[in-house]
């Protein structure tokens, strides 16, 4: 006896797909990763990111006017700072003439209503590389949190909407919220990444920023003692119920596509949202294959920013997102 029930009749062609597809992307779906550098006229593509690119301040004037033209409308800040500016105690990141807060003031000028989110670590500002300072061969917690919260002010103060503390250290949501309230930044929110993996996925992104932990005596060659241990599962429930608890407004995981498991576990027990961020190996991977023609660029990259969004991210930052925005509509 055949079925009364055919499940097939539902998917026989792409309207009535498209009718019932459960996961639907759009531009409000994304956070926009953007790179920037010192210099003028500076359009530099990144060798381990096939045609991402490092901006220079009058540059990102016009890359930014580009994505709020294709309906992107939140990024998120990476400076590279220059060699000779880099200390143990990332000075620079508390520069008000920096170059994050040039950066933040250059998008808020030509894009008032674009949301400005901020990288908060020292990592780029370090000679050592660590997102913390280095102290007897360890990085240290609770002075890397005080330089912190000071860097989420001088953000604020430059006109940033979030700050993004990338850098895992025990108890810094909580100081930078209470330095923002404190300064009457209430309305300047925290996307901590509250889950983020040791991931050997981010060599690319290092590559950008030039932001690798140095091949130094007494310098940690990884950053496996403030970043989770990517074997954990209920751990990251944990860090992200605590960055709650100390005042985050969203919370990330990351890296993606090999964490989807870890995404829907917060999903199931948290009620903020959550971003996910597509990490830049992700995306060198995919330029490789598809370069090599041994994967459909464009249908595996919808499927992978598919997959992050059915797994429950409210967020994606993804170096794929003018790509896919542009496949979309």
């Amino acid at each position: 006896m055949f079925p009364l029930r055919r499940n097939r009749r539902l998917r026989q062609n792409e309207v009535i797909r498209g009718l019932v597809r459960e996961t639907i992307i759009t531009p409000n779906d994304f956070l926009v990763p953007l790179f920037v550098v010192e210099g003028k006229g500076v359009k530099e593509e990144i060798a381990s990111m096939p045609n991402y690119y490092r901006f220079s301040l009058d540059l990102l004037e016009q890359e930014v006017k580009t994505l709020w033209d294709l309906g992107l409308k939140a990024v998120l800040l990476f400076v590279k700072a220059p060699n000779n500016l880099k200390d143990n105690k990332g000075t620079e990141a508390l520069n008000p003439n920096g170059l994050m807060q040039r950066a933040i003031k250059t998008v808020k000028n030509i894009c008032p209503d674009m949301l400005v989110i901020t990288d908060v670590a020292l990592d780029p500002y370090s000679s050592y590389g660590h997102d913390g300072i280095v102290e007897n061969g360890k990085i240290i917690n609770d002075a890397t949190v005080d330089i912190l919260a000071k860097m989420s002010i001088s953000h604020a103060e430059a006109g940033a909407n979030f700050v993004a503390p990338s850098d895992m250290m025990d108890g810094r949501i909580l100081s930078i919220r209470e330095a923002l309230d404190d300064d009457n930044f209430i309305d300047t929110g925290i996307m901590s990444y509250s889950a983020k993996y040791a991931s050997a996925f981010y060599g690319p992104f290092r590559d950008a920023l030039d932001s690798a932990p140095a091949d130094l005596k007494n310098v940690p060659k990884d950053k496996k003692t403030y970043q989770m241990d990517f074997a954990n599962r209920f751990e990251a429930i944990r860090e992200t119920e605590m960055d709650i608890d100390e005042g985050a407004d969203i919370v990330m995981l990351k890296p993606g596509l090999c964490y989807l498991d870890i995404v829907r576990d917060i999903k199931n027990e948290v009620e903020v949202p959550i971003a996910v961020y597509q990490v830049s190996g992700e995306y060198a991977m995919l330029k490789a294959a598809a370069e090599k023609g041994w994967l459909d660029h464009d249908a595996v990259m919808l499927e992978q920013i598919t997959a992050i969004k059915r797994a429950g991210a409210d967020i994606i930052a993804s170096y794929f997102a003018k790509d896919v925005v542009k496949l979309i509509s």
